[in-house]
């Protein structure tokens, strides 16, 4: 409908000109129609030739390029696809979506560029810290300590071992995530009851959690079966993880609160405890590969920096979902979803 109102327009144009000119030689409206209809006709003949030739024939093709490279098709397509109605317009939308295509994914590769430097300025600092403690206990005992002091000596081969077990936890963790990305860990699925699982995990924690003066929270309430379809172990880590990082962030005398609800066709899991909790500035970052909120007393805490991250990934293999929400100084809740089991 474009094509062929500018087509008119510009044959009305050449049209009037010349019958303008035609008039003001000849000064006689017969005259002055009748040239007017003659290049009018002609005009528009030429015009919607030429146009369709040069202009209108390109636009189409460059319109189904460009919907067969949105759509994934091969380019030898295009000439035979159907066109729409309109494809002046409907090649402006089209490259418009383009750009705003083209526009997000330019920012998703500078964000995961940014990431990219992160994380390898990350894992080379993690690394670095423990190889270069072994490094220096053993230089010390290659120097004769062993001799000189065998008490010393024996201390620094338990915080070289302690310095090696930290690597041993880091590469085992790096190699679950890789596993875990790449979908080469299976997910095992099984319909279990959720609320052993739980109290197991617990009472495998008391002697930590008592140690930082936290106590584990798990209501009488929840004693009743709660069926889900997950995989056991996968969610026995989870559990594991979260625990644990509620355990190393809590406050002297706090809790640690697991809670779960019927959700609709899941099950809600809510890990919840009372202590230092996480700027909201950090939220969104917390499930990175080495990200620390707090990264000189991360440092003193322990860990590998890769049990979120590794929480993650394994609920989004369940096709699930988990988020945060934290207040600095008042604590942070870990919510999940799992899929509730029939029958």
């Amino acid at each position: 409908m474009r094509f062929i109102l500018l087509v008119f327009i510009n044959a009305c144009a050449v049209g009037l000109s010349i019958a303008c000119v035609n008039f003001y030689f000849q000064h006689s409206w017969q005259h002055f129609i009748i040239t007017f209809a003659i290049s009018f006709a002609v005009s528009f003949f030429a015009f919607y030739y030429l146009f369709q030739r040069y202009i209108y024939s390109k636009i189409k093709l460059i319109y189904k390029l460009i919907h067969n490279l949105k759509l994934g098709k091969d380019l030898k397509d295009a000439l035979g696809e159907k066109m729409s109605d309109d494809p002046i317009n409907d090649v402006e939308q089209q490259v418009r979506d383009w750009a705003k295509e083209k526009k997000k994914e330019i920012d998703t590769l500078k964000e995961q560029e940014k990431f990219r430097r992160e994380f390898l300025s990350n894992i080379s600092h993690e690394f670095k810290t423990p190889l270069f403690a072994i490094q220096g206990y053993v230089d010390a005992l290659q120097d004769g300590m062993m001799q000189d002091d065998p008490e010393m000596a024996t201390q620094f081969l338990m915080k070289a071992s302690r310095n090696l077990d930290r690597l041993t936890f880091l590469i085992k963790d790096l190699d679950e995530i890789s596993k875990l990305e790449s979908g080469q860990v299976p997910i095992n699925y099984q319909k279990f009851d959720l609320s052993p699982l739980i109290k197991e995990v617990l009472e495998s924690m008391e002697d930590k959690a008592a140690g930082h003066q936290i106590t584990l929270v798990f209501k009488e309430k929840y004693q009743y079966p709660m069926m889900v379809r997950a995989d056991r172990e996968k969610m026995r880590q989870v559990f594991v993880n979260l625990i644990s990082n509620s355990i190393k962030y809590g406050k002297p005398k706090g809790h640690t609160d697991i809670k779960i609800y019927e959700l609709f066709e899941t099950v809600l899991v809510e890990v919840t405890d009372d202590g230092i909790g996480i700027e909201e500035k950090n939220l969104p970052r917390v499930f990175e590969r080495f990200y620390r909120t707090d990264r000189s007393r991360s440092r003193k805490i322990g860990g590998s920096g890769l049990g979120l991250s590794i929480v993650k990934h394994i609920i989004e293999a369940h096709e699930q979902t988990i988020n945060v929400r934290s207040t600095e100084g008042v604590g942070s809740t870990f919510a999940f979803t799992l899929e509730k089991a029939n029958g």
